[in-house]
């Protein structure tokens, strides 16, 4: 509450100052917020991207697994699998996109090799193989998708962030420093047109005081030119 402030110049200074450096945080977080924003859609658009082509490499391995049990059966396909010895690594890091640290997935033996399988060339089949593949390429399409669906979601939060402190001081705090401002310095304003007219009023009552002290010498000049003429 405005009323609550000390109605002094030095009061009105420390909110000037305050003024200035919210104004100039409010600048420089709206500009984070705008640039945040377009981060985002250029994430959010190959985020679109990862996902259409996760849903084609899953509906392809699909395809290939099932054809793979259809003609080869479940016991060929489930031992091809269970012949692999080599399993992907995951290695995450990290990168900053306007303050935002966000994950940075790296992959490795995810694409493999014929013999890196496992199952050899003999215990294998060109649907086999061919599902294998398949499931290679969407293994990296999922690994991808986690590393955009992540950054994205930290970098809308960040944006969250950034709107509520954009917010709080364009419609919380600015206004009320405006407000404390606006009233100390009327305020104050007010004590100086107090103390104009109570000096006018101090000068008036002397010049008055000095009026009738001359008034009554000249009385008393007058009075004693007079006895002196008797």
């Amino acid at each position: 509450m405005a009323e609550d402030v000390k109605p002094t110049r030095k009061n009105l200074m420390a909110i000037e100052d305050r003024i200035e450096l919210s104004e100039r945080g409010h600048d420089t977080l709206e500009q984070k917020r705008d640039g945040l924003i377009m981060e985002f859609m250029d994430i959010l658009d190959q985020a679109q991207d990862v996902r259409a082509n996760l849903n084609q490499d899953y509906e392809r391995a699909q395809n290939k697994i099932n054809m793979a049990r259809a003609m080869e059966g479940d016991v060929a396909v489930r031992g091809a699998a269970a012949a692999l010895k080599e399993y992907p690594e995951i290695t995450t890091q990290s990168k900053n996109i306007m303050g935002v640290v966000v994950p940075q997935i790296e992959s490795s033996r995810v694409k493999k090799s014929l013999d890196q399988r496992g199952y050899g060339l003999l215990g294998s089949s060109a649907r086999i193989d061919e599902a294998a593949d398949a499931y290679e390429e969407l293994l990296e399409s999922i690994i991808l998708a986690a590393e955009v669906e992540t950054a994205m979601r930290k970098m809308l939060e960040e944006i969250e962030t950034t709107k509520r402190r954009v917010n709080a001081l364009e419609f919380k705090l600015l206004p009320e420093l405006y407000e404390n401002q606006e009233y100390i310095e009327q305020k104050l304003e007010e004590q100086e047109r107090e103390e104009i007219f109570r000096l006018k009023k101090i000068k008036a009552k002397k010049e008055e005081e000095e009026k009738e002290e001359r008034t009554a010498k000249e009385a008393a000049a007058e009075a004693e030119a007079a006895t002196a003429a008797d």
